[in-house]
């Protein structure tokens, strides 16, 4: 998948399941169990136990429309790893320039953590392909919708506290998309092997951004 068709599932699905677990043992099922909901885009953090082989076993294993990308990438050394394990896209929590030079070389959309406007708009300037709002908890959607308003531009997605009461209004905002961790990729659900119901989660995400 190119470049171009990762932004575009990212922006037509606008849900982004931040997949963040103490245990590898389960995740390939809670990928498909996310997918079968609606979600076609998954983020398999650096910071979960084994992710370079998760990743790589996910792109050969789930159905070719799912976009599988890496998050909690603090440098281009991790960076390039995990694009030779198959990630289709890069999220950092915080801005690394020399994070977005490695996603340029291998043409993969990069979203650099940001925290103010000006880290947004120096994120943007050095070839971010999207911006991260981290952590949102605080801002809310009214931080999207007043920083579009100068830098309507800039393409913003918000993680940290997106839930099923806020996703939408975060869309609303101005959001390209939204990245939901523990509110939809829940530890319990995994444990238990719940797959049915962390489908059904998963929709309802869908839905409520979608209308």
């Amino acid at each position: 998948m190119h470049k171009e068709e990762v932004c575009r599932t990212l922006l037509e699905t606008k849900v982004v399941a931040v997949i963040r677990v103490d245990s590898s043992a389960h995740l390939l099922e809670a990928a498909a169990a996310l997918h079968k909901g609606g979600v076609r885009a998954l983020e398999i953090t650096m910071t979960s136990p084994g992710a370079l082989e998760v990743i790589k076993e996910a792109n050969e294993k789930l159905d070719s429309d799912v976009v599988i990308g890496v998050g909690s990438v603090l440098d281009p050394e991790t960076a390039r790893a995990a694009i030779l394990a198959g990630a289709k896209f890069v999220v950092g929590p915080v801005l690394n320039l020399d994070l977005i030079k490695m996603c340029q070389r291998y043409s993969i959309p990069c979203v650099p953590g940001a925290f103010t406007p000006t880290e947004i708009l120096q994120a943007w300037d050095a070839g971010a392909d999207f911006v991260k709002i981290f952590p949102a908890t605080k801002l809310g959607p009214s931080f999207i919708k007043d920083v579009k308003g100068p830098l309507p531009q800039v393409r913003l997605t918000p993680t940290g506290g997106i839930n099923l009461d806020n996703a939408a209004e975060f869309i609303k905002a101005g959001a390209s998309f939204v990245g939901v961790g523990g509110s939809l990729v829940k530890k319990e659900l995994i444990a238990e092997k719940k797959w049915d119901e962390l489908s059904a989660l998963a929709g309802q995400f869908i839905e409520r951004v979608k209308n």
